[in-house]
């Protein structure tokens, strides 16, 4: 069993982009120092104010990264999907503590390493860090990116640009799997899951899109539906 384990830390080691420069060798030597730890759906990897000295890798499943504004209220951030990886910041700070929640919104395995390891595999292979840094970067043009779309893009727009940057292939002829629900794209797009709906269903009315399930929708002509939002 141990040796199964072991295999599929390196999976999980392999899947991330920030490691997958490595060789075997040195992918087997990381593998020792993670543990994988299995969650079910809903349940918290962390919460606001805990500790941020572990760095999570998604294996399997996904997870959701919220913030709660002081009503209550949640903003989703992200979805993370397997290869993905949190807890960066632990990587950069002596001292840190998580800023959001992280829930994991489908069973879920994740691969944790403790920041003291990772600290020694930066020493050996620095390379890490520049790729760490790097994932850092895109994920702030991310964020600037959705807080001016949230601030002055019409909402059928950035529904229209989060289907296109959601597709699953690169033809006209295209599906998307949402990766959320109707309730997090609300929050994440900086609108209300009614508003949502009302959106979807004049796409489709229009002849733009097909909503063959809650989580499929079809894109009939992914050139033209961006057409309408430009």
């Amino acid at each position: 069993m141990a040796n199964h384990n072991h295999h599929s830390h390196v999976d999980c080691i392999r899947l991330v982009p920030i490691f997958n420069h490595l060789n075997d060798e040195q992918m087997h030597l990381i593998a020792q120092s993670a543990n994988e730890v299995q969650y079910v759906k809903n349940e918290l990897l962390f919460r606001f104010g805990d500790k941020d000295d572990t760095l999570y890798i998604i294996n399997n499943g996904r997870v959701r990264i919220y913030s709660l504004s002081e009503s209550g209220r949640e903003q989703t951030i992200r979805i993370l999907h397997p290869g993905d990886f949190m807890g960066e910041v632990a990587v950069l700070q002596t001292e840190g503590y998580h800023s959001n929640y992280a829930e994991a919104i489908s069973e879920t395995s994740i691969c944790r390493i403790h920041k003291k390891d990772l600290d020694q595999y930066l020493d050996l292979y620095p390379e890490i860090m520049r790729r760490i840094l790097s994932d850092i970067t895109k994920r702030l043009q991310l964020s600037e990116k959705q807080t001016v779309q949230v601030s002055i893009e019409p909402v059928e727009a950035r529904i229209i640009d989060f289907l296109s940057e959601n597709v699953e292939d690169e033809k006209n002829h295209t599906y998307v799997t949402l990766p959320m629900s109707k309730k997090d794209l609300a929050t994440y797009l900086g609108t209300t899951p009614e508003t949502i709906s009302r959106k979807f269903s004049s796409l489709e009315e229009r002849g733009l899109i097909k909503r063959h399930t809650q989580k499929c929708v079809e894109i009939f002509d992914l050139d033209e539906l961006l057409f309408v939002s430009s």
